[in-house]
């Protein structure tokens, strides 16, 4: 008889292990049992004894070996075949996952036969139906791949996890159907069949108990949103139970902000209509009442602070409405402040003592000395491809220091300001003693490398075409490598840089460049050529102060490439208007020909008729062509004069001090920075440069953040030399908003006969003294010095659409050139004739250090499609002759 087990059919194990023994023994089953025999050696044995497993021998198994099988099982080979642990045995092998049946059964000679049937081998998941959700997202979730053991477990799992998917995108009413086609070897097909269904929205949101904020300032409050048509690039419209309990707790800030402490969300349902097409959520508050602030005390028992000192600190006063956010504000306030008069180990309890007579609430903020706390371990984790070391070098803070909250937040915004990483974390854990901490700096990896062609337009630019290969994490190391190449209707340039941060192994970076550029300066009436490179090193001074040197050497090729021309009468000889050598091309010169009325005299075609253009003497008059500096009337102007070739070797230090809380978009702290140039290390040109550079942040009342800038500079020229043309500031557009680029300061000055007109094109004339408005040329300023105020606005938008918008004011002046670029104000004859008379009286360089001021609104938007920003001005204060614009934007894209 044989001995079965299968399937956890346990009780047939006992009554066929029974009958086995007894058969062994010579007994049948029911008959009256006989007395023991003794065995040889004098050991007695009982009737129902298990049989001892003579070997084990496995059937039905195709990929798995024999002595795999026997290794899963607690019964060997000598064993007795116990009931107990031949139910083990099976259990065992199921929970393998590699069988979809086992049965054990024990054969007359002794060996115990194990009998599988093999889980098949997934050959491939196919997902069809799916559209909203792509085949890679479904795979990061599923636990079923190619070449894995197929289970029914796996694949209910794997069905639930795909319709969870559905779900947190808004689809409800999704479907999901496992097909398995079976294949030869024992392999199978997986097919996932996706009914999407509709998407499933929000219906209605609505408020029960609320008395003082209507139902749509709460709707305003949440992030889930109504679906609507013009949501389609939001994902708020759609329900997501884990949003919904996030729900709770922003109306929990919002009643908190407001003076309502006792405020809180009875229940939150979201009701599926019958269709599955819509969620009605119903959230039911209970508000509670208003609260104000009482008294404010500070208690502490720190031995180098006392409470008043602490207590300026709390942005809290009393009589004000109470505000949670404050009180969270506050706490945190005060433990900076400790921590940066050396108490690392603080304890800040904020204690709340309601008065709900008077509606009042005493704030009494405990501030003891925490036990004392030493960080034990620091933690890197989620980067898969920086280096440790990049990170740690970051940290302010290293293992064995006493834990300091300060260099925490500060450590955070060190590695956050790397670039490298989406998003930065620093969380604490217990140690392995009460005195000991754990710091995990936990990071995502973001895409640190690109590879774009970009496209976009600007008011500055108008068309703008950009190629660029970079890679500011270059293997991990925190190198920066970047290939540039740009083209636009203003600039061509090539550019190729490289960064190495902690150069040797110490505290020092180190870059190399090297560049070609051309640019039109299309304002200032010349072209620039340059082609250089560079190299520089910078080093940390402090904390929160850098350093920087610098040298740059560079050929610049500044061509006026200006065609024009000039009547004279036919007595004259076009060479005494020019320059010696100059190329020219003098031709008869005609007119067209007029009516008593000042009307053209048309031919029979409907052509005007021109005739010879005649001076006082009856001579035809000559027109002379030729390049605008050529021309002795114009070889003196700021453009002519700054013509040629230049090797230009350049020295640079500067200093930077930064303190703001967060590099990307601050709202507290400060940064300032200045930098001197030295030009005449060799090299053609002479000059010294400084500039500064400073921004304040603040946080003001109802989330707003308050921003103040300036910047300022000057250059002077020495050894005999002038600053040329190229090397000014030119101010204007995104650095003076309200003003055309290069719009405000300094004027070469024409009428209405301007070699450029308005719109910067060339109209191939000379000055004139003809009645008409001011136009010219921006010849650059030696000085500048300008500010801005700006308030950034928190838009009633999410976060994800990426919409920001700021009231600005910037005002500033812009001005002073040197002598000899005024000397066309020493010739009245080049002075304009403003009122029409005949008589100029306004000098053709204008140069006035004058006080500006414009206002405005800027927005910005992270669209889709790329970058875009607006600026809107007006102008409050100007000069006569500034160029100035209303609205400005600029829209880009890569692909």
């Amino acid at each position: 008889m044989s001995f079965l087990l299968s399937g956890g059919a346990f009780h047939r194990v006992i009554v066929s292990a029974i009958a086995a023994i007894a058969a062994t023994a010579g007994v049948a089953m029911g008959q009256t049992q006989p007395p023991a025999q003794p065995f040889a050696g004098g050991v007695e044995t009982h009737a129902q004894q298990a049989p001892i497993i003579q070997g084990l021998s496995v059937t039905g198994n195709q990929r798995i070996e024999p002595e795999t099988v026997g290794s899963y099982l607690p019964l060997q080979a000598g064993m007795p075949a116990d009931p107990e642990l031949l139910d083990l045995s099976l259990k065992t092998l199921f929970n393998t996952g590699l069988f979809s049946d086992v049965s054990l059964e024990m054969q007359p000679n002794g060996v115990l036969l194990i009998t599988v049937k093999e889980n098949p081998i997934v050959n491939r998941v196919i997902y069809e139906g799916n559209k909203r959700v792509k085949d890679d997202k479904i795979t990061e979730e599923v636990q079923l791949t190619p070449r894995a053991i197929y289970t029914r477990a796996k694949v209910q799992s794997d069905t639930q996890r795909i319709i969870e998917l559905y779900r947190a995108k808004g689809r409800f009413a999704a479907q999901v159907t496992p097909k398995v086609t079976p294949l030869d070897q024992n392999r199978i097909d997986v097919v996932f069949e996706v009914d999407e269904g509709p998407k499933t929205g929000i219906a209605k949101v609505n408020f029960v108990g609320n008395q003082i904020f209507t139902d749509s300032q709460l709707r305003g409050v949440i992030l889930t949103k109504e679906s609507r048509w013009w949501r389609f690039f939001s994902s708020n419209d759609n329900y997501d139970p884990d949003r919904l309990e996030y729900e709770r707790e922003l109306l929990r800030q919002h009643y908190g902000k407001e003076g309502y402490a006792d405020f809180q969300v009875v229940s939150a349902v979201a009701e599926l209509t019958p269709d599955r097409k819509n969620f009605f959520i119903t959230f039911t508050v209970d508000e509670g009442p208003k609260y104000t602030v009482g008294e404010v005390r500070v208690k502490t028992t720190l031995a180098k602070l006392d409470g008043d000192a602490l207590k300026r600190f709390v942005p809290i006063r009393e009589g004000e409405t109470f505000n949670s956010e404050k009180l969270e504000k506050a706490t945190e306030a005060i433990t900076f402040a400790t921590g940066a008069t050396g108490y690392a180990f603080v304890d800040v309890n904020p204690q709340l003592q309601r008065f709900e007579d008077t509606r009042t609430i005493d704030l009494t903020f405990q501030v003891n000395e925490g036990p004392r706390v030493y960080v034990e371990r620091v933690n890197i984790k989620g980067n898969t491809r920086t280096l440790d070391k990049i990170i740690r070098r970051e940290i302010r803070i290293a293992e064995g220091d006493p834990f300091n909250r300060v260099l925490v937040d500060r450590s955070r915004a060190r590695v956050r300001s790397l670039g490298f990483f989406k998003e930065v974390a620093i969380e604490e854990k217990p140690g392995s003693a009460p005195d000991r901490t754990e710091l995990d700096v936990t990071v995502e990896e973001q895409s640190t490398g690109s590879f774009s062609v970009g496209v976009g337009v600007s008011s500055t630019d108008n068309f703008i075409i950009d190629f660029s290969i970079q890679e500011r994490n270059l293997m991990g190391r925190g190198q920066a490598l970047t290939f540039r190449v740009q083209a636009s209707s203003r600039t061509r340039l090539v550019d190729l840089q490289f960064n190495q941060p902690y150069f040797l192994g110490r505290n020092l970076n180190a870059g190399v460049s090297a560049f070609n550029q051309r640019t039109n300066f299309r304002e200032a009436g010349f072209v620039r050529n340059r082609i250089g490179f560079g190299v520089n090193t910078g080093f940390f001074v402090s904390e929160y102060g850098r350093g920087g040197i610098s040298y740059l050497l560079s050929k610049d090729d500044v061509e006026v490439d200006i065609p024009s021309a000039l009547t004279i009468s036919g007595t004259e000889n076009p060479a005494d208007i020019l320059v010696p050598g100059a190329m020219f091309t003098a031709t008869p010169a005609t007119r067209f020909q007029r009516d008593a009325m000042g009307m053209l005299i048309l031919d029979d075609e409907g052509r005007p008729i021109s005739e010879p253009d005649l001076d006082e003497n009856g001579l035809q008059r000559i027109s002379v062509e030729a390049q605008q500096c050529d021309f002795l009337q114009l070889a003196l102007t700021p453009t002519c004069q700054s013509r040629g070739n230049f090797l230009t070797s350049l020295v640079g230090v500067s200093l930077t001090f930064d303190t703001r809380n967060d590099p990307i978009r601050p709202t507290r702290g400060w940064r300032l920075g200045g930098s001197v140039r030295f030009a005449g290390l060799g090299g053609d040109v002479n000059y010294y440069q400084g500039e500064a550079t400073g921004a304040i942040y603040h946080p003001l009342l109802l989330g707003l953040v308050g921003a103040l800038k300036g910047r300022a500079g000057y250059i002077e020229g020495y050894g005999g030399d002038d600053v040329r043309l190229s090397d000014r500031f030119f101010e204007g557009a995104s650095s003076f908003r309200g003003f055309e680029v290069a719009g405000v300061g300094p004027r070469f000055l024409t009428s209405s006969g301007a070699i450029r007109d308005d719109a910067g094109d060339i109209t191939g004339q000379l000055p004139t003294r003809r009645e008409g408005a001011l136009a010219g040329q921006a010849i650059g300023a030696k000085a500048y010095a300008i500010g801005s105020a700006e308030i950034l606005i928190p838009l009633p938008l999410p976060e994800e659409y990426g919409i920001r918008a700021a009231l600005f004011s910037d005002f500033g002046a812009v001005g002073l050139v040197d002598d000899s670029t005024k000397i066309l104000n020493n010739d009245p004859t080049q002075f304009i004739d403003t009122d029409g008379n005949g008589i100029g009286d306004l000098a053709p360089v204008q140069d006035d250090f004058a006080f500006r001021v414009t206002a405005g609104v800027s927005v910005s938007w992270d669209s889709p499609f790329g970058p875009v920003r607006f600026d809107f001005a007006e102008i409050i204060r100007k000069e006569e002759y500034d160029r100035t614009e209303g609205f400005r934007f600029s829209a880009g894209t890569n692909f």
